[in-house]
């Protein structure tokens, strides 16, 4: 029901960024809120009955905040913010990554994770993953067990999970073409 209803509210807009590419645009699921009840129990499913239970959730800039404050919520765990550079106030750990037209870098305060915690990292896509990857290194840097990586779309045919093979990865919808 969940699939069905996220593949009827997102909206294709072609040629934007640039021209060629069909950007998969989710306001339209955001301003549903029934869609999003939804999508907060799906996103959360995998991680509710674990027998050790997740302790942060990190939400990347910016979609992965709308997303992730109510996973962690539903978890019972801390909510992490992984930002742009320059946007976080205290001390930060850095890690930068490729995109597909130069690079670009996150970053995540020094004590935002602790030696074993265990994490879940939120986003709202997965394209070439890139961002996901950065995500996981820089929580693995800082010393988190990373349980897994929840997305709301994939972009299957980008190849992004390949980036991502040894983290458990769970995609509400998945567009292989």
């Amino acid at each position: 029901m969940v699939h069905s209803l996220i593949d009827d509210l997102i909206r294709d807009v072609p040629d934007f960024p640039k021209k060629g590419i069909v950007f998969k645009d989710i306001t339209p699921i955001l301003a549903d809120a029934k869609a999003m009840a939804l999508i907060y129990e799906a996103l959360a499913a995998p991680y509710v009955n674990l027998e050790q239970p997740v302790s942060k959730v990190l939400g990347i800039e910016s979609r992965g905040f709308i997303f992730g404050t109510p996973l962690a919520h539903r978890l019972g765990a801390g909510f992490v913010p992984v930002r742009k550079p320059g946007k976080l106030p205290w001390k930060t750990v850095s890690e930068s990554y490729a995109l597909e037209y130069g690079e670009d870098t996150i970053e995540l305060h020094e004590d935002a994770v602790t030696p074993g915690e265990r994490v879940v990292i939120v986003d709202d896509l997965l394209a070439t993953g890139g961002t996901l990857s950065a995500a996981v290194r820089l929580a693995r840097r800082l010393g988190a067990e990373v349980v897994g990586c929840s997305v709301l779309v994939e972009l299957g045919f980008l190849g992004g999970r390949k980036r991502l093979e040894a983290v458990e990865i769970h995609s509400l919808i998945n567009y292989e073409e």
